[in-house]
């Protein structure tokens, strides 16, 4: 059991991006110096037995994206790697080629918009707290919970970046 959970620990350290630099300062984002396609890679930390985090893989892939999943133990240290706020967290994390997060489920539409943007210094993402009804990957019949999708930065409280109320809106 040792062994395993060495391997997995292993394993996820030598997969997490670089987060800082000499400093305790995590590593910002320069706007100017983004261009993406819709072709852009992400890597998914979540959970191995999470469901739902694998159906916002599968929308994500099926929208251009090349995402490689990563499964990890503690999600709770992803999210402080990353800087995400209690408040603004959700079940799986993703994080783009140039460093951009994406915390929970963050419809293929707006990481697409998100990338194609200019951002200020300290954005560092996007995210979906908690887990709405209804949002890709969490799917319910018919049933849908409207939500915001919040502009995540360093220092700043979150703020909305695009509140959608219907479900045809994410796509």
């Amino acid at each position: 059991m040792r062994t395993t959970y060495l391997a997995s620990l292993l394993l996820l350290v030598s997969n997490l991006p670089v987060m800082a630099t000499t400093s305790n300062q995590p590593l910002t984002h320069n706007s100017n110096q983004h261009t993406h396609d819709s072709n852009s890679e992400l890597t998914v930390y979540k959970s191995k037995n999470c469901g739902c985090c694998k159906e916002w893989v599968t929308h994500m892939n099926k929208n251009g994206f090349n995402t490689t999943a990563i499964d990890v133990l503690d999600m709770g240290t992803i999210k402080n790697n990353y800087q995400i706020k209690p408040n603004q967290r959700s079940c799986h994390t993703a994080v783009s080629a140039d460093g951009f997060i994406f915390e929970g489920h963050v419809p293929a539409k707006f990481v697409k918009q998100f990338l194609s943007e200019q951002h200020p210094e300290g954005t560092i993402g996007l995210s979906v707290p908690a887990m709405p009804v209804g949002t890709p990957g969490m799917e319910m019949g018919n049933v849908f919970h409207k939500y915001n999708i919040n502009l995540l930065t360093i220092d700043s409280p979150a703020v909305s970046y695009q509140y959608i109320e219907q479900y045809a809106e994410q796509f």
